[in-house]
């Protein structure tokens, strides 16, 4: 019943691709069966297939490594077999001439190159979806999907119509392993990557029957050895440094720290850190598809962010510097998804960092005895709000948290006195309660020496 259903869909969805390529007949030939016209013959004596892992955004750095491994595995002497891609990936983030560049080399390459989309809920969606049309052969794993490629950005006269007959059922959706195979996506179940390299005999891939000691059972083991192939270890990081989260986070990260090392005393770890987070997130933000507007709200944020944080009070500028970094993150990407997990917690430690953490270490800082704030006693400022008995002062220009005991509350724009000094907090008072105490203290000074008791 499936199988007499999706018969009919593919004739339907062959069909289609007849009307739309009417009048475009150099592309109606599928870039598959051109490249399989080419019958590409495994080199003698090749003994290896070589797994390319192909995972996360198909960014320059990606790019570039599946170029160098198919033309590496091109040359003559390699004793590759055959290349297979594995891919999960969701979108390109290459312009059309790189991504042409990839195309090409799938192409010209002297050995077979097949892809297997896996292992279960890996996609290979978009871009990435084109150039596996170009494959010598596909799996899809079980839970895996393949399709919504959308509009076709690889030249047509010179790749042919992607997908062929298939073409219209890719081109909105995806499919999954059973739906590959029913609609010739894929050529047989592949479950596992060992099951879809069995499935390359004909392409080089040669296996062997022995018996199993334990069940007296025939089955097949590979004679051909397989060599996985991931990025190297720079090419790693600056691939992660590009995608969605880990580029958000690194910015977040980045602005937090150099925040904190501008409250020190010359360049620390912070600052270091800070800085190489932030060489790293600049990277992936230039690589991923970003607004410029939303960068710009994050950045102005942490400005917000730093006039409140000496003052370890939430106030007014804190309120804009949330509201700014929550507008950025939402609208940071244009076409490429990030999920709620690393925006849910990256909002929640800056957050978390900014209204608890980095206040008492700025406090701290400038309660050290190498920085000292014993001439502060005396000075007078005036209260930026309501002191009962806890509130913020300015004093000399700064924001500072401070307490009153001798006059309580203190009203917003009052004048007040530096009294003394008591752990991170400043005790201060009205100046006309430190006038009328030192004039009674004068007072009883000088009857006192005038010899009256009183």
């Amino acid at each position: 019943m499936a199988a007499t259903v999706w018969s009919t869909a593919a004739a339907e969805a062959e069909a289609e691709a007849e009307a739309v390529t009417a009048g475009h007949e150099d592309c109606r030939e599928s870039a598959a069966a051109v490249h399989r016209a080419a019958a590409r013959v495994p080199e003698p004596g090749a003994d290896m297939v070589q797994v390319v892992e192909m995972v996360g955004l198909l960014d320059p750095v990606l790019a570039d490594f599946v170029v160098e491994r198919i033309r590496t595995a091109s040359r003559p002497g390699s004793g590759v077999v055959a290349v297979v891609l594995r891919v999960d990936s969701r979108r390109a983030v290459i312009d059309p001439d790189e991504l042409t560049v990839v195309a090409r080399d799938i192409l010209d390459s002297r050995v077979p190159i097949t892809a297997w989309v896996g292992p279960s809920g890996a996609r290979a969606t978009g871009e990435v979806a084109q150039l596996l049309a170009l494959v010598d052969r596909v799996g899809v794993a079980p839970g895996a999907r393949l399709g919504d490629t959308g509009e076709q950005v690889l030249d047509c006269l010179e790749v042919g119509t992607l997908w062929g007959a298939n073409a219209p059922l890719l081109d909105g959706r995806t499919v999954n392993h059973s739906e590959a195979v029913s609609s010739g996506v894929a050529s047989a179940p592949a479950p596992t990557l060992g099951e879809f390299l069995f499935t390359l005999g004909d392409l080089g891939f040669e296996t062997t029957e022995v018996i199993d000691g334990e069940t007296g059972e025939m089955r097949l083991e590979p004679k051909t050895s397989v060599q996985f192939v991931s990025l190297p270890f720079v090419g790693g990081i600056m691939h992660t440094a590009a995608s969605p989260p880990m580029a958000y986070l690194l910015l977040l990260i980045a602005l937090s720290l150099l925040l904190l090392e501008f409250y020190t005393a010359g360049v620390g770890i912070a600052g270091v850190v800070g800085a190489g987070c932030g060489v790293l997130s600049l990277y992936g933000l230039a690589v991923l598809p970003t607004n410029g507007y939303a960068i710009a709200l994050i950045v102005f944020a942490f400005f917000a962010f730093g006039i409140d944080v000496q003052t370890g009070v939430p106030r007014m500028w804190t309120a804009i510097g949330a509201g700014c970094v929550v507008a950025g993150t939402l609208t940071l990407y244009d076409g490429v998804s990030m999920s709620w997990v690393p925006m849910l917690g990256g909002l929640a430690g800056l957050m978390l960092g900014v209204l608890g953490g980095m206040p008492p270490l700025v406090r701290s800082r400038f309660s050290t005895p190498t920085i000292g704030r014993e001439w502060m006693i005396g000075m007078r400022g005036e209260a930026v709000e309501a002191l009962h008995p806890f509130g913020v002062v300015r004093i000399a220009e700064s924001l500072w948290r401070a307490r009153t005991f001798r006059a309580s509350p203190i009203a917003p724009g009052e004048e007040v006195e530096v009294t003394g000094i008591d752990g991170l907090l400043l005790e201060v008072s009205p100046p006309e309660v430190r006038d009328v105490s030192d004039g009674a203290e004068a007072s009883s000074a000088d009857s006192e020496a005038d010899g009256d008791p009183a």
